[in-house]
């Protein structure tokens, strides 16, 4: 009777693990794999290599690079966050391996680092992850969705991009110049690059081999799924002439703005006041420049940088309500304009969303923004079917002189196997002052 019952008992101890295994095992979510904020009251993320303000959020497989992941919450929920990672394709589309294959420990686990604000008018909750952890560490390297989630992971609080590189197996050697196209060799830039992978074999490249180039880290207009033009052993050419299969509108210099003080106005700042228990700032009349000559200027290339230096301390930096204002001298045609950035998260916030004042003629908006310093544009969203969602050209222009710095992934699915690794990342600069 004893060892019938001992029997049963392992019986259901094993069903039970074999139980938590396959839940694991199963794709957690549907979610889109897209950098996007779910909760109301999410504000300021930030997915950066630690010890930096901004760069791409790639860290290397087995080593003692990390990640660190920020934001604040707003209405300052009680909330029980958790986080987990999600492996992905070289094109973003989910992979077939189970999270018990990619992940080593938990395959979720707490974010405990959290603290207040301290001294704002706009209360927060600022939260901390740096990761990989003891708990939850990758085995594979490749694309990853990070999810976090207040108690149920279908319900998210926010996702993000992140890339993790295996040993460095592919030498990338850019060169970024104007467009080899003649029509578009004033408003253009062109990424070539050749991948030196030596003794490495790649076994059919022309199937497995493939490049993402970003420009300043934005996806909204990344160039994925490239494939080699040229090869011979050890090299891949991904030069293609003028066949603009890897050119980017080279756009023009971000403009600039500077909350890191509300006791006097900053850089581009008209006026600051303290007004119905809100801070203001009033950002200096931008106009519209789709042609004219380009115009240099340092700037951080869309990105931004959270400090306060009016107080000393974390979590001291309070909200602002930045209003900008944007004169055209030519009708803007059947779509929106809106200011774009890191400081909307490179989406397209309905916040951000301009309005035409006609008593002044100006492009107006305004909302709310934690102090430091900003780097912004404006693009136009036409409303016709078909179109280029997300057009920055339309107000500011494009040179080929612009500083823009680009990114190059290359991801290879070895052969016998289902997921695409990441052999090799480089970041080139082009017109660098």
């Amino acid at each position: 009777m004893k060892n019938v019952f001992r029997f049963l008992l392992f019986l259901i101890i094993v069903n039970c693990q074999l139980s938590i295994v396959n839940s694991y095992a199963q794709s957690p979510t549907d979610l889109p794999t897209i950098n996007k904020v779910y909760a109301d009251g999410i504000h300021s993320v930030k997915l950066t290599p630690v010890g930096v303000d901004f760069g791409q959020p790639v860290m290397q497989l087995n080593s003692n690079e990390r990640l660190v992941l920020t934001f604040d919450d707003l209405p300052q929920k009680d909330r029980y966050l958790k986080y987990t990672l999600i492996h992905c394709s070289h094109n973003w589309n989910y992979s077939p391996l189970n999270q018990i294959e990619y992940l080593d420990g938990f395959t979720e686990d707490m974010i405990s680092d959290y603290a207040f604000s301290f001294n704002t008018i706009v209360p927060y909750t600022r939260y901390k992850l740096v990761f990989p952890t003891a708990e939850m560490r990758v085995t594979k390297s490749g694309n990853y969705l990070l999810v976090v989630y207040d108690d149920n992971i279908n319900k998210p609080v926010l996702t993000r991009r992140l890339m993790v590189l295996d040993r460095l197996q592919a030498n990338i050697k850019p060169n970024v110049t104007w467009a080899q196209d003649v029509q578009f060799r004033s408003t253009k830039q062109q990424v070539d690059f050749k991948a030196y992978t030596g003794s490495y074999t790649i076994r059919n490249p022309a199937m497995y081999l493939h490049a993402t180039i970003l420009q300043n880290g934005r996806w909204d207009n990344a160039i994925e799924g490239l494939t080699y033009r040229n090869a011979k052993s050890g090299e891949y050419d991904f030069s293609f002439d003028n066949l603009n299969r890897n050119v980017f509108f080279g756009g023009n210099e971000f403009r600039t703005f500077d909350i890191r003080t509300l006791r006097t106005p900053a850089d581009r700042i008209t006026s600051v006041n303290f007004n119905n228990r809100i801070n203001q700032a009033y950002v200096m009349e931008d106009l519209a420049r789709p042609w004219g000559a380009y115009v240099t200027n340092t700037t951080l290339r869309g990105y931004c940088i959270y400090a306060n230096r009016d107080f000393a301390g974390q979590n001291t930096e309070d909200y602002v309500l930045v209003h900008f204002t944007l004169r055209c001298d030519f009708q803007v045609g059947e779509g929106d304009l809106y200011v774009f950035g890191e400081l909307t998260d490179w989406q397209i916030n309905p916040k951000a969303k301009l309005t035409f004042n006609p008593q002044n003629n100006y492009w107006e908006t305004n909302f709310y923004l934690k102090q430091g310093y900003y780097n912004y544009i404006y693009v136009f969203v036409p409303k016709k079917k078909g179109a280029k969602k997300i057009d920055d050209t339309y107000i500011e222009g494009s040179h080929w002189q612009t500083q823009n710095s680009y990114t190059i992934l290359l991801y290879l699915q070895e052969e016998g196997t289902s997921y695409d690794k990441l052999i090799g990342v480089t970041t080139s600069s082009i017109n660098e002052k």
